[in-house]
């Protein structure tokens, strides 16, 4: 009985698609919980074009990703934004239901604008993190995104 609205979401994939319902946002491999899927083919432009699309949605919005990914994400999240209270907060609330064997997922966009790095680009204590670590200056958020994307790409999250 729902009606979908059917988006374009290249990045994953030049033809990645995401379906939303009032709540709910189907999104497959292009946002994770605190976490956006890797380019296989796309751009870090058409990614970020991508998640600030979906970016948009209601606050409320049921984010319902592909895969159950956030605590690795969660974990990255914390390299990138590391005085991020609320990242610390959701990782701790996370942890503990994956520790009783529940989903972390759906979970509300409003959540992932304050704990996703990939949709925080544009704050300067990401932007911060990763110019210290790739020693140089960024002049756009694309990137910022794509130098957020390769170190993810490369990291390697603890076992919990």
């Amino acid at each position: 009985g729902l009606d979908f609205a059917v988006s374009a979401v290249p990045g994953h994939t030049l033809d990645h698609l995401a379906y939303y319902a009032t709540p709910w946002l189907f999104c497959g491999d292009t946002l994770f919980g605190a976490g956006c899927g890797r380019l296989f083919e796309g751009t870090p432009a058409q990614m970020l074009a991508s998640l600030q699309a979906l970016a948009t949605l209601p606050p409320d919005t049921q984010v319902c990703p592909a895969h159950e990914y956030t605590l690795a994400n969660l974990q990255f999240a914390q390299q990138a934004e590391p005085f991020n209270h609320d990242i610390k907060q959701r990782f701790e609330h996370d942890k503990t239901r994956r520790a009783h064997h529940y989903p972390t997922l759906p979970c509300k966009l409003s959540l992932e604008l304050a704990t996703n790095p990939f949709l925080r680009c544009n704050q300067p204590a990401i932007r911060q993190v990763i110019e210290q670590k790739e020693k140089r200056i960024f002049s756009s958020e694309v990137e910022i995104f794509a130098a957020l994307r390769r170190w993810k790409d490369g990291f390697k999250a603890q076992d919990i």
